[in-house]
């Protein structure tokens, strides 16, 4: 097996890992507002929260940037509760142009913080090694394929719920969203940042 290979399969490893549901919440609730049909629109939204992370993953594993990981791991479930409420929180008239714009945004910061929550792991893998731009390359791209298969997977079940079923959108995106929220809520009162 290449280090390539390896890294690769360590990110989509940690994605697809349900001890570490954290992440796979995040990013159902990053998709709930969103059905089959606007694919391009959460390929392009899971590239930035891939890009926001892949700063900081990189910044700290290279020991430039460094925060205090009980705030990182509190600071997680935050951005997944804030995520989920603005899902419930929004009208379905509001669903524009700028509105999806914004959405970018805030993935692309709130990746800021996941990446440095990745970055422990990812240093206790590296060690003391020096030369680890493949090595952080192979592990992103990686975690963003591991991202896709759960896009993919929660819009499949959207399809079903929605489409075939009847479920009506709204009524999906606040479910997901409020379950999500509920769950994160659950993070922030287990972390130690209390």
């Amino acid at each position: 097996m290449t280090q390539f290979q390896l890294y690769f399969e360590l990110g989509l490893e940690h994605i697809l890992d349900i001890n570490g549901y954290d992440h796979i919440i995040f990013v159902i609730a990053l998709c709930a507002i969103y059905l089959l049909h606007d694919w391009k629109r959460i390929l392009v939204l899971i590239t930035a929260f891939t890009i926001g992370h892949s700063i900081t993953l990189a910044l700290s594993t290279l020991k430039i940037v460094n925060f205090d990981s009980a705030v990182i791991e509190f600071l997680i479930p935050v951005t997944i509760f804030l995520t989920a409420m603005s899902n419930i929180l929004k009208k379905e008239k509001m669903f524009s142009t700028k509105l999806i714009q914004t959405n970018y945004l805030l993935a692309l910061f709130f990746g800021l913080i996941h990446g440095l929550g990745f970055s422990n792991y990812l240093k206790s893998l590296l060690g003391q090694s020096k030369g680890i731009v493949s090595q952080l390359f192979a592990f992103n791209i990686g975690l963003e394929v591991g991202q896709i298969i759960v896009v993919a997977i929660f819009l499949l079940i959207s399809f079903i719920f929605v489409d075939l079923i009847g479920v009506q959108r709204r009524d999906w995106r606040i479910v997901i969203s409020s379950a999500v929220a509920g769950i994160a809520l659950m993070l922030m009162f287990e972390t130690k940042f209390w």
